[in-house]
């Protein structure tokens, strides 16, 4: 079937662009059997493939709107986004990442050495999601159709265990972190030995190695070839070992640790941290109006306040934007394993990818939001290129 898009006559052919469009039978099948068009391709006078298209998808999504369903509807906007997204979040969350990373490891900010270790680790591990993961993977898959041209590189395990032990990087410093905070503030007589930059470098050193080995086995079950005809598979997969119980399990596990499990983690440490944060205050409470004359404000719980605040944007922001991605992919592979409990529609993948990608570059307006000092740092990052342009206009 041909679409009459303004664009093209009954001919097929273009006077101006001298491009014809071939049909629209590109196709592919959601859960539920119904059909819907994924891929818009247009053929030039040769006949060789321009590539999906930003424009070529918008005509296509207005020619068929209201013959499309909901879902679908939900799904094709989201991809075309897509387009303009990705690109957009990486060129933000790399120099935003690598800015975090600078004025945190100067220790200026008024946080503790400790805590100051563990945020760098994050925002190293969050850049690198987003060059393995967003810049190599999602852009390419975003942007063009057939990806014939990654199939000459024959790296993909490699990819595969890195972009994935990343990911877990950036999972587990995060939970780190929160157990980190939750000694520091529940736990005083633990607080000096464990609370100190010597046990940070250990916890993420140990942490980097467990995920690294973790994540080798992707490169023994992965081919060094790019599955170039999905949009989220990395590396090809033989049949036989997909629907396997084996790879299942292994699969199974991967996604119900990171972030299943780090996500129970930081979720029960910040009730156990509230719980003792409510009981505490209380009491200090009483004590500080009954010696404080003057009316001067606890430092103490001042201090505490601050970092109970940071404790619970980075928590809540990881739990908010992780929680879409967890549960499709749980879902997406106990299906293949013949036990559907839920229905998700095919959007609900891309949401959950757009939102994961989105939590790599988020710590840095967190940062910003909670701490007057970051925010005087990255003022002075900011207007650092262009102090030497200003002293020569004043000379």
């Amino acid at each position: 079937m041909y679409w009459n898009l303004a664009m093209m006559d009954w001919n097929n052919t273009t006077p101006d662009l001298n491009l014809r469009t071939n049909d629209w039978n590109v196709t592919t099948t959601d859960w539920n059997g119904l059909t819907m068009v994924q891929n818009v391709r247009t053929l030039d006078g040769n006949g060789k493939t321009l590539g999906r298209g930003f424009i070529e998808m918008l005509n296509f999504l207005s020619a068929t709107f209201d013959r499309k369903p909901l879902k679908s509807r939900i799904l094709m906007v989201l991809r075309i986004m897509q387009f303009i997204y990705y690109p957009t979040l990486a060129i933000v969350a790399v120099p935003a990442n690598v800015t975090t990373i600078v004025i945190l490891s100067k220790e200026k900010c008024g946080l503790s050495r400790c805590a100051s270790h563990y945020l760098v680790a994050m925002a190293i591990a969050d850049l690198m999601v987003i060059i393995f993961d967003l810049v190599l993977r999602r852009i390419p898959f975003a942007y063009v159709e057939e990806h014939h041209f990654l199939e000459g590189i024959p790296v993909c395990n490699i990819h595969a265990v890195l972009l994935f032990a990343a990911t877990d990087c950036s999972v587990w410093f995060t939970v780190t972190f929160t157990f980190d905070r939750f000694v520091a503030i529940c736990c005083p007589n633990l607080r000096s030995k464990y609370c100190n930059v010597k046990t940070a470098a250990v916890v993420l050193a140990t942490v980097t190695g467990l995920s690294c080995l973790k994540n080798t086995f992707w490169y023994f079950l992965f081919t060094y070839q790019y599955y170039h005809r999905s949009r989220h598979w990395l590396c090809w997969v033989k049949n036989e070992l997909k629907f396997s119980p084996v790879w299942g399990a292994i699969e199974f596990c991967h996604y119900t640790l990171t972030p299943g499990v780090a996500l129970i983690l930081i979720l029960l440490l910040n009730v156990l941290t509230v719980r003792h944060i409510a009981v505490t205050s209380r009491s200090r409470r009483r004590l500080h109006q009954q010696s404080n004359r003057n009316g001067t404000k606890d430092p103490v719980m001042k201090s505490r306040k601050n970092s109970i605040i940071l404790l619970f944007l980075i928590s809540g922001n990881f739990i908010l934007l992780w929680s879409v991605s967890m549960v499709y992919s749980i879902n997406w592979r106990m299906k293949l394993l013949g036990y559907e409990s839920l229905y998700l529609p095919l959007f609900v993948m891309e949401l959950g990818y757009m939102l994961q990608m989105l939590g790599c570059c988020t710590n840095t307006v967190i940062y910003v939001i909670s701490h007057s000092k970051f925010r005087e740092h990255l003022k002075n990052v900011v207007h650092y290129p262009f102090t030497p342009i200003v002293k020569c206009i004043k000379l």
